[in-house]
Formats: structure tokens, sequence, C-alpha cells
């Protein structure tokens, strides 16, 4: 038996190629904001603008999964994923390329970052689902360690880039564009030859209308909404606490701030798929939801700033497993889900990715740029976290089982 017979036949290649997906994803959503400073004196425009690009990746995200939640099942796993994965990589390839063909070269990179976000959109609605549907045992556990992989790609964006800048200069950013590229590039030829399951046969899918009428539904969109507010309200603002609090360089709050928030997030993921047969899944995110408010309040009452930033570290800890988490106890909830109910739960998350960080953002600035104030506002989140996994937990004692 060949080589491309093996890949064809073996889903293990479906989990590593889906691994990568995610990877790509990390690059997609952290490799311009290291260059926010640069494209500000490159093309002379105000930090104002810079915002746009990060507006403009998660508003496309957002729409992106809207629609594939509803038209995804029609166009199929494999030419999506491909596709996903392709248009990516003329994205990240189109950040260096685009603005020498644009009047206005800030305008290219803008048409760059919608292209990679219609990829990252896809992504985040198909990889879950893609791996759910492989024939694989522990099934929660295969989950939380494909979601490990944003977190490991999110420090390989950060450490390789930041080694490449300093090799380099960071005026070569054009040639780490087209590096970080080939990524997405070779993963789209690897999900051509994988084996891909359908989530659900056509048939047993439960019609969006159904979905969207289950109360239990909307209790799992409020599980992500949190789950993605409490990790990023912190991890996207880590770097500036840690600059502001410890008075360190870019450099060093970049990797004392998001990077170590990242090891630890991707590392209770890892915790969890290891030890998932003797942990129960919604006890283990209760825990993490107590131990998440502990990390906020650390992070806002010790006066101390590398206590605050040990803080930060723990909350990273605790979110690890909150989004994987609820795609898990959905899926086992809603077996009929199919690829819309995944869809829908990324858009909730991607929704709570918007908020989260904008809350803090907004309660700070209307506290003279006090981060504590927004972090003491933003504990909201994982209380809401809880309150919604205790309603899980009194229907699951009722045995509340919907789509079966």
């Amino acid at each position: 038996m060949n080589i491309s017979t093996g890949i064809k036949r073996n889903y293990n290649h479906t989990l590593y190629a889906s691994y990568i997906g995610y990877i790509t994803q990390a690059i997609i959503n952290n490799f311009v904001p290291l260059l926010f400073l640069t494209f500000q004196d490159l093309f002379q425009v105000s930090l104002g603008r810079i915002s746009l690009l990060v507006s403009v990746n998660f508003g496309v995200q957002l729409l992106t999964d809207y629609l594939g939640a509803k038209y995804i099942d029609r166009i199929g796993y494999r030419r999506s994923i491909v596709f996903a994965h392709l248009i990516a990589a003329v994205g990240l390839m189109g950040l260096a390329i685009f603005p020498s063909i644009f009047p206005d070269g800030f305008t290219g990179i803008i048409v760059a970052v919608i292209l990679y976000a219609i990829g990252g959109g896809i992504i985040e609605v198909l990889i879950s689902p893609i791996v759910e549907a492989c024939p694989t045992e522990r099934k929660e556990a295969a989950m939380s360690l494909l979601h490990s992989f944003y977190c490991w790609g999110q420090v390989s964006v950060v450490i390789f880039s930041t080694v490449f800048f300093t090799v380099f200069g960071i005026g070569n950013w054009r040639i780490l564009a087209f590096i970080w590229a080939v990524v997405p590039l070779l993963n789209s030829i690897y999900f051509s030859r994988v084996p891909i399951a359908a989530l659900v046969e056509e048939g047993e899918k439960m019609p969006i209308s159904v979905l969207l009428g289950e109360k239990l539904f909307w209790l799992f969109v409020l599980l992500m909404v949190t789950a993605g507010a409490s990790e990023q309200a912190m991890s996207q603002w880590a770097s500036a606490f840690a600059e502001a609090g410890l008075k360190v360089s870019k450099i060093i709050g970049d990797l004392a701030g998001p990077t170590l928030f990242a090891v630890l997030m991707g590392s209770a993921r890892v915790f969890y798929a290891k030890f998932s047969e003797k942990i129960s899944l919604p006890k283990f995110m209760a825990g993490s939801g107590v131990l998440c408010i502990m990390g906020y309040l650390l992070a806002i009452l010790s006066p101390n700033p590398s206590v605050g930033l040990i803080g930060v570290a723990i909350t990273g800890l605790s979110v690890g497993i909150l989004w994987p988490g609820t795609f898990s106890i959905a899926s086992k909830a809603m077996p009929r889900g199919g690829t819309a109910m995944f869809g829908f739960l990324a858009l909730a998350g991607d929704l709570g990715c918007f908020a989260g960080p904008t809350v803090v953002g907004t309660v700070s600035g209307a506290f003279n740029d006090d981060l504590k104030k927004g972090f003491l506002f933003a504990i909201i989140f994982p209380i809401l976290l809880l309150t919604g996994l205790s309603i899980y937990k009194k229907l699951t004692q009722k045995n509340v089982v919907f789509g079966v």
C-alpha cells in the first residue's frame, strides 16, 4: 500500500490535518497584530485605522461563521476546508503583494485581511465537526487536544516572528508573510487526501429552524459567548497589562503576557485530553470557571505587579477547557445538531471574543485607562458561565437530551 492510499484510509491523518488547521487559525489571528506599528509608519495611517484590521478580521469571520452554518453542508466538507486553506494562504501572501498593487497600500492590507479571514471563518466552523465525525474513541479528549493546537500556534507565531524580526529586521516582514502562507498552502493539499466522514447522515440532520427553537441550544450559545469573552478579555490585554504593570519592553511584555497565557491555556487542554476518562467534563468546566474568577481577582487586587501577572497566568490555565468543552457537551446533548450547530456555536464564541476585550477596553477608558477596573467588570463573564453550567447540570439530572 503506497503512502497516498494509507493517508486516504487513516483517520489519524485527518486529526493531524485538523491540528494544522488550528495552527493556521492562530497565524491568521496573531501575525498581523505584531505588525501594527510597522503598518502605521509604512502607510502613514492612524491607530484608529490600524484597529480597523482587527474589526475587519473578526467581522468577516463572524459573517463567514453564519454563512458556513447554513451552506457548508451543501458544498461539502472537503471542498470547503480545502478552499478555506487556499484562500487563507492567498490572503497571507497578499499582505506582501497587494499593497504594491492598490493605489492605497493600506487598502491592499485590508483586502488581504478579508481573504484570510474568510478562510479563518470556514476553518472555525469546520475543523471541530470534522474531528467530531472521526471514528475515534474519547471524543472529548480529541476535541480538547485539537483546540490546544491553536494555543501552540499562537505561541509559535509570536516567538518565531520575534526571532525572525530580531535576526533579519522588521523590514523583511513581507518574506515572513510568505513563510507563514506555506502552512495553509501545504495543509490544503493534505486535506485533499485525508478521509473525511459526515458528522450526521443526510436525512438525520436537525433542521436549522428546529435547532434554533431548542432552549438547550441557546444555553450552549450562552456558554460559548462567555467562554470566548472570559478568554479574550484577559488574553488581548495581557501584553498591555504586563508592559504597564511591570514596565518592561514590548518583547518581554509579549512573552510574559499573551505567550504565557497561551502556553498555560494549551497545557490545560492537553491535561484534560490525557485524563478525560477520569474527569467529569461539566465539573472540570465549573472548576475552571471558579479558577477563572480567582485569576481575575488576583490580577485586579494584587498590589504587586508580578503577582498580578500570576493572576493573568492562572486565567490562561482556567479558560483552556471552556471553548472545546462546550463543543463536546453540545455535541453529546444534541447529536443531530450537525454542522449548523457547530457553526452557530463558533459564531457565538467569536462574538464573545469580540465582546470581552471591548468591555475591558471601554470600562478601562472610562476610568483613566485603568485596566484593573476593566478586568473587574469582565468577571461577569465567568459568573454567567457558571450560571449556565448550573442550569445544564439541572437539565442533565432530569435526563433532558434534545435532538436524539
